[in-house]
């Protein structure tokens, strides 16, 4: 993709990386040690689930500045209020820490120059797409994003001869909402030089019927196309109201803190650049992709896992070792549903294995990407290797989306302190997809309860854009695990609504090493938290996601009022 030249762009993260150093905080005061002085904020009248069982009897909830000054009966509470003290009377209501998204990509839906396609008909697929053909200038990509092949009306998904159809001349380019597929018009093909006969690339799929080219590809397959033809370029300013939108969206949904699970640098930019307007409205886990620039740049400057402040935050180095459960290219020791098809591996135990070290060496965190049963098992190799005479803190690696599991793999991710983060609105949002792995596989899916009965940290994780963010839907799917048609995924792995809020709340901040500044309502932490219209312990398990979001404060602070 054509964007800044790579000097600016590394120009432009330095100074953003020394921004963030020079607001960098120390860790949080010893609040025990310290002078009970008056609040600046007071909560009273609504139920609370601190999450915290030190403050689980929390009638009130009294802030100072950006964190919380205490938690507990409504007279104690009233004591620390003073002739500027604001209040907020949460009666019939629920008071919750903010909650956490431990896997998304806010960025990754470039609306600036790709249309959203997330419809119900091919028809209209169609149109929108010639509608972003017409704004596009002549000989650029038309781009789309947000595609969804298992929702369309018609029961078929999108093909290159219904791309033709409207944009013949144009290269066009329609991104799966998971990321790692897409559909491609004839243009596209001709421009790349792939016809019929070529040969699939290491890694990616052409997808073919008859022989003939479907305008399906997936994974690296689709990095080809990055490298012919004219990119649409987005400037800076562009960048930073989108990261301005997208976390004032994720706020308005419950959530204080997410994550950037594959940053560039134009991602660590725009977050920057937000964050100095003003207009960062959740805390970022910023995980640079392995890949990048952006990682490579951080290693010369010597930045590490943990670097930055409170807003913005450092986390693992993120790479991607097989494909995607939503798109069905996840590779496993046992094919799809019907087929030979056992999925797609995108590194080597080589790659993992180098990976590894040198993340270990560069003192950064690692997060790989592992759907599969075969490619969990490939990465916790190369942590096993890595942690067998290891001394110190347990460093948290972390399997992101960690999908497919069985008795053997649960007792390596135990055994290794390694975090997991399994999809938490998939089984309610993507049921249609589920038929292709077939009701017996999907028991060892999305594991909650078979993490937590393990005594697993298991991390709360959208992975947005492929899936919802939305807290309230997350807690309906993981206690449920009924999908949108009343189908029942895998009933052997539901959880309860207070295991789900412990996932989204306790163990979000520990999956990022934050569990002392945030994820529980506890006096020293900062105040993030959120007023729901309802008690999500006491709502209809098939009603949660309908729970309304009152308001999200984030540092005492509102970010979103409904």
């Amino acid at each position: 993709m054509r964007h800044a030249p790579i000097n600016e762009k590394r120009r432009h993260l330095l100074k953003a990386l020394a921004t963030a150093s020079a607001a960098a905080s120390v860790s949080g005061p010893s609040w025990a040690n310290m002078a009970l002085g008056k609040a600046d904020l007071i909560v009273t009248g609504g139920t609370f689930h601190t999450m915290d069982i030190a403050t689980s009897n929390a009638q009130a909830m009294a802030v100072r500045g950006n964190r919380i000054l205490a938690v507990g009966s409504i007279a104690d509470i009233n004591d620390l209020a003073g002739p500027g003290t604001r209040r907020i009377d949460a009666r019939g209501l629920t008071v919750t820490p903010g909650f956490i998204d431990a896997h998304s990509h806010p960025l990754m839906a470039n609306e600036a120059i790709s249309v959203d396609v997330n419809v119900r008909q091919i028809s209209k697929v169609q149109s929108l797409l010639q509608q972003q053909a017409q704004r596009t200038p002549p000989g650029q990509w038309v781009l789309a994003h947000m595609y969804d092949d298992t929702k369309f009306n018609e029961g078929r998904p999108l093909t290159r001869q219904d791309i033709d159809a409207v944009v013949p001349s144009q290269p066009v380019m329609v991104r799966h909402r998971g990321g790692h597929t897409a559909v491609v018009n004839s243009q596209a093909f001709a421009i790349a030089g792939i016809d019929n006969d070529t040969p699939d690339p290491e890694g990616g799929r052409f997808f073919r019927e008859d022989g003939q080219l479907t305008g399906k590809v997936a994974e690296l397959a689709m990095f080809i196309f990055n490298d012919v033809g004219e990119w649409p370029v987005v400037d800076r300013e562009t960048n930073r109201k989108g990261a301005s939108l997208m976390t004032k969206r994720m706020a308005a949904s419950g959530l204080t803190s997410t994550t950037d699970a594959f940053g560039d640098l134009e991602g660590w930019v725009s977050y920057m650049d937000a964050l100095d307007a003003g207009e960062l409205y959740t805390r970022i886990a910023y995980m640079p992709g392995g890949n990048t620039e952006a990682y490579q740049t951080m290693k010369r400057a010597g930045m590490r896992s943990g670097f930055g402040n409170p807003m913005l935050r450092v986390g693992a180095v993120k790479y991607a070792a097989d494909g995607s459960a939503s798109e069905r290219t996840m590779r496993m020791s046992t094919p799809f549903e019907g087929t030979d098809d056992y999925g797609i591996l995108t590194m080597s135990q080589e790659q993992i294995d180098a990976a590894v070290d040198d993340a270990v060496a560069n003192d950064f965190r690692i997060g790989i990407h592992a759907n599969g049963d075969v490619t969990i098992d490939m990465v916790l190799q190369a942590y096993e290797r890595v942690l067998k005479d290891w001394e110190g803190v347990n460093p948290r690696f972390r399997i992101e989306h960690c999908s497919l599991v069985n008795p053997l793999l649960l007792k390596r991710i135990k055994a290794t302190g390694t975090i997991p983060t399994p999809f938490y609105t998939y089984a309610y949002y993507h049921g249609n997809k589920w038929v292709d792995y077939g009701s017996e596989k999907m028991r060892s899916m999305f594991a909650h309860r078979s993490f937590i009965d393990e005594g697993i940290m298991v991390a709360p994780a959208s992975d947005f854009t492929p899936g919802p963010y939305e807290p309230m839907m997350a807690l309906q799917s993981m206690v449920t695990r009924q999908d949108s048609q009343g189908r029942i995924w895998g009933d052997n792995q539901r959880i309860t609504a207070a295991e789900a809020m412990q996932v989204c709340t306790v163990n979000g901040a520990y999956a990022s090493f934050e569990e002392h500044d945030k994820g529980t309502l506890t006096p020293g932490k900062l105040a993030d938290f959120v007023l729901l219209g309802q008690d999500p312990l006491k709502t209809d398990p098939n009603a949660l996601k309908d729970i309304p979001i009152v308001a999200t404060y984030l540092d005492g602070q509102a970010v979103f009022e409904a």
